[in-house]
């Protein structure tokens, strides 16, 4: 992410100090590195030019000959909320520049400056500036790329979006096919709710790992004295739904003796309650949704064709989330969004990396296992985004899969290389470390002396 910003639009940098041979040098190196850079020995000249052009990042001495540091990154973030700021300031002055840090600056530097410092320091806050743009493109995306609770932009959701829509006001049986984890339950109510019953009841009922007997009092409901223990007459899922819409989820687990009366009721469009002599009539919608080949289940003598002709007058495949990867960004920040605020946590962004993880996975488990994936991240971060930290360990070693040939290291030993790298980029600033780390300066020190680093 931070790599197409440099490339696609180079990021303006703006150097603010009267001391020209800062101006100069600051300049000349970050535009050596690709950067748009201009300079500036007063805040006024500054500020006349943010207006025309505004930067992306401000480099900016605390103090000035017309104005401070201080004074200017209200003005800046005033007209250029997004806009990083940088603060170079003397060792003196160390607490107005964390003072700094509190009225909305990045970091600070001190001065003489260290060319390596303010480059990790100027690629921190690029990275934050790609960060946040990302997460606002992803919201505004997530207004427009969703049907409900279902997410996605990609030409197989969108053509999922349009046979919804298509068939939803139309009252026949629906057939959902797809993996597990896939949404079938999720579309079953985005019919629902599109069509003419969604003032009326929408009934989920899963047929796998019931009895015969179990499954008939559910669905059918019994009348008192039906058998020992009906002490009262009990409605079945299928009465109370009556005017809405049935979801039979499982079908293909269904009995085969359960599957006859099924047959039965779709048919006559009535049922007759376990030990009851009258029928009764039924206005229902059928949506039926199965993780099996029903064809192969015919064939195997485990699925009745009739009924599944019944069901099948409308047949829909939701597809696994592989085919479907440029979803990815979106249902993750529709699920950050749902556990932010299921947990009252402010979680508000993910880390590109952390993003590249997840984008790169495989998901057997399909668009459930991500959700899953996404809520323990929301739980166990403690800033304001995910990490790749807070994702399951074997998620973050899928980082190093691609090293064909090569012996994969250990977790311990790609944080090691990192620590070392993040030091060497730094100029071995610990402070500076640590934070882009993310950690604590005591457990930088603990794992520094734990991995042997001088």
């Amino acid at each position: 992410m931070t790599e197409e910003l440099l490339t696609t639009v180079p990021a303006r940098i703006a150097v603010v100090d009267d001391e020209i041979p800062v101006c100069r040098s600051l300049s000349r190196a970050f535009g050596r590195d690709g950067f748009d850079v201009e300079a500036f020995t007063t805040g006024k000249a500054f500020m006349e030019r943010m207006r025309a052009r505004p930067f992306d990042v401000v480099l900016s001495d605390l103090r000035l000959p017309d104005i401070t540091g201080i004074e200017l990154l209200p003005q800046i973030k005033a007209e250029h909320n997004d806009t990083e700021v940088i603060i170079i300031t003397g060792h003196g002055a160390i607490d107005t520049a964390i003072e700094a840090m509190r009225d909305g600056a990045f970091h600070y530097v001190t001065k003489p400056v260290k060319l390596a410092e303010i480059r990790a320091l100027v690629q921190g806050a690029i990275e934050k500036i790609a960060m946040r743009q990302e997460n606002a493109r992803l919201r505004e995306a997530l207004k427009d790329g969703g049907m409900g609770t279902i997410v996605g932009t990609s030409p197989v959701v969108q053509r999922l979006f349009s046979l919804i829509r298509k068939i939803a006001p139309v009252d026949c049986n629906v057939l959902i096919q797809g993996a597990s984890g896939t949404g079938k339950a999720l579309v079953a109510r985005a019919i629902h709710k599109l069509s003419g019953r969604k003032d009326h009841a929408f009934v989920a009922f899963n047929c796998g790992g019931f009895t015969e007997e179990l499954i008939s009092s559910e669905l059918f409901g019994y009348e008192k004295g039906a058998f020992t223990g009906a002490a009262a007459t009990k409605i079945g899922l299928l009465e109370s739904a009556n005017g809405g819409t049935v979801f039979l989820d499982e079908i293909g687990e269904m009995p085969l003796s359960m599957q006859v009366k099924l047959l039965h009721v779709i048919q006559e469009r009535r049922i007759l309650r376990v030990g009851g002599t009258k029928p009764i009539d039924l206005d229902i919608r059928v949506i039926a949704a199965t993780n099996k080949d029903l064809k192969n289940e015919i064939a195997a003598g485990a699925f009745r064709e009739d009924l599944y002709f019944r069901l099948n007058v409308v047949n829909m495949v939701i597809p696994p989330l592989s085919d479907r990867r440029e979803d990815i960004p979106l249902l993750v920040r529709h699920f950050m969004e749902k556990y932010s605020l299921s947990f009252r946590k402010p979680v508000a962004a993910i880390h590109p990396q952390a993003l590249h993880i997840l984008q790169n996975y495989s998901y057997p488990g399909n668009v459930r296992e991500l959700e899953n994936i996404v809520e323990r991240a929301v739980a166990l971060t403690d800033c304001d985004q995910i990490r790749p930290q807070d994702l399951p360990q074997d998620l973050q070693q899928l980082e190093f899969d691609t090293l064909d040939g090569e012996a994969l290291p250990s977790l311990d030993e790609v944080e090691r290389r990192y620590i070392a790298t993040v030091l060497e980029k730094t100029g071995y600033n610990k402070g500076l470390a640590a934070q882009i780390l993310d950690i604590p300066r005591t457990t930088l020190w603990r794992k520094l002396k734990a991995y042997g680093i001088d």
